[in-house]
């Protein structure tokens, strides 16, 4: 995982035993809901791709999340979620560093984000990281379940 500056701030992949406080995280921290935020959908992630949710953790308390998904041609993010607490203290900025360094040792060559159009703070905290919208490009979606 990526070197930290701040060395009360620890980066590190979840596991099992992190994903109950990972959903209960979300509820604080998170904008908006998925259909996967639930503990069946991120089990199945964690079983799938250990190294996808990266945690951030504060003095033993979690701070930030994000899953960092690479499906052998693209990088994706989500869940970029930070507490409210601890925004503005350098845990978005880790974990993003922690993904893109993920998705570099995977081979990976671009990186895309899914963020909220309503979610203008963090709009401000993606531009700041080199992010940018592609305004020619629309999220189409289709549940597969009820």
């Amino acid at each position: 995982m990526a070197a930290m500056n701040d060395l009360s701030l620890s980066i590190r992949s979840a596991t099992p035993a992190d994903l109950d406080e990972v959903l209960a995280f979300w509820k604080v921290a998170a904008e908006g809901t998925s259909i996967s935020d639930d503990g069946e959908g991120i089990a199945r992630l964690v079983e799938r791709d250990p190294e996808a949710l990266i945690l951030a953790e504060r003095e033993g308390e979690l701070a930030g999340t994000v899953i960092a998904g690479f499906d052998g041609w693209r990088c994706h993010l989500y869940r970029l979620a930070v507490h409210p607490d601890q925004r503005r203290r350098g845990v978005g900025s880790a974990l993003l560093a922690a993904a893109e360094e993920r998705f570099a040792a995977l081979g990976g060559r671009r990186a895309d984000a899914m963020v909220l159009d309503r979610n203008t703070s963090a709009h401000h905290a993606w531009r700041a990281a080199g992010y940018e919208p592609e305004p020619q490009w629309s999220r189409w979606v289709k549940h597969l379940t009820d």
